[in-house]
């Protein structure tokens, strides 16, 4: 009896085709509603293998009943929907899907940092909806990207993505990581520092970090009063990072300048979010790695990886 295999949205046929080939595979209808948790509990205890999304959660309680499941792959870098340690405890493989979407993820917060500092939604909006009369000395003006200093927190891979776009706009880069990165000091002529000198001294803050019990709010009122009144703020890695409360308070205050949004605590994020009603607020739907090119990468990934670990090989991605 062939190994059966369970994916959480509707994925390309040209993709799933080499599972199909080895494998019964079973998939949910569609591509933007998310598997219910009575179907994915279903799942879970009946198949070999599991691909999953960001949206899902997959934790202990649904692992109990995992009888069969060898593996999960997770369609993203991240994992935190994930409850590796119980996965781990039952011998089941999480891998995930770094690297092929750094640049593109790159891409995105930089377009984010560019949006967010000249207003392009308000402007956008002014203009869409017959506001714009006329041209105006200060109208719609915002903080220059050249030239500037950028605070990335997290120096991954992306992280160094990042700093290489900076530096084509002339940016002076500073950083703060769990441990100094050497190479990238030399490269990108970045300088370390600890993180509220950061917070102080840069002009944009962009946060790359991942989501762990360490980084849960680390950005909340006390970081963002220290950042400069002309500073914005860009949160493109995981929700959660940021205190969305202290961050609505200080984007009404004027506390700082803009913040840049692709990631919230709650996804998707609610229409009547109060972070959503703000005119300083640039907010795109978690889209960062959202390149047709890059998207097919990751999902090859997660094929590679599942085939691998039912066939008895060591998956490449493997993170548990």
């Amino acid at each position: 009896m062939k190994p059966t295999v369970f994916i959480t949205r509707k994925l390309p046929e040209e993709i799933i085709a080499p599972l199909k080939e080895k494998f019964t595979v079973r998939m949910w209808d569609s591509e933007d509603v998310a598997v219910t948790d009575y179907v994915l509990r279903e799942e879970i205890a009946q198949v070999d293998a599991l691909c999953t999304m960001l949206s899902d959660t997959i934790d202990r309680d649904m692992l109990e009943s995992a009888t069969n499941l060898k593996v999960i792959s997770n369609m993203a870098v991240g994992f935190n929907n994930i409850d590796t340690e119980a996965a781990k405890e039952k011998g089941i493989v999480v891998t995930n899907t770094p690297d092929v979407l750094t640049e593109t993820t790159a891409d995105l917060a930089f377009g984010l940092l560019l949006a967010t500092a000249r207003r392009f939604n308000s402007a956008e909006k002014e203009l869409r909806q017959g506001g714009w009369l006329s041209w105006t000395p200060m109208g719609f003006t915002g903080m220059d990207v050249h030239g500037t200093s950028v605070g990335i927190i997290g120096m991954g891979r992306i992280g160094e993505a990042f700093a290489r776009r900076a530096k084509g706009f002339n940016m002076h880069v500073l950083y703060h990581n769990r441990s100094r990165k050497s190479d990238a000091e030399k490269e990108y002529q970045a300088e370390f520092a600890e993180l509220d000198d950061l917070l102080k001294r840069a002009d944009h803050v962009v946060i790359l970090v991942p989501f762990t019990e360490e980084t849960k709010g680390m950005i909340g009122e006390r970081e963002l009063a220290l950042m400069k009144k002309t500073a914005t703020l860009i949160s493109v890695s995981r929700g959660g990072i940021v205190d969305e409360v202290a961050l609505y308070d200080a984007l009404k205050n004027e506390t700082i300048f803009a913040a840049g949004l692709d990631v919230y605590e709650t996804e998707p994020v609610p229409v009547r979010h109060p972070l959503l009603t703000l005119p300083n607020v640039t907010a795109v739907p978690h889209i960062g790695s959202a390149s047709v090119k890059t998207r097919h990468a990751m999902m090859q990934l997660n094929v590679e990886a599942i085939t691998d670990v039912l066939e008895g090989k060591e998956p490449e991605n493997r993170v548990v």
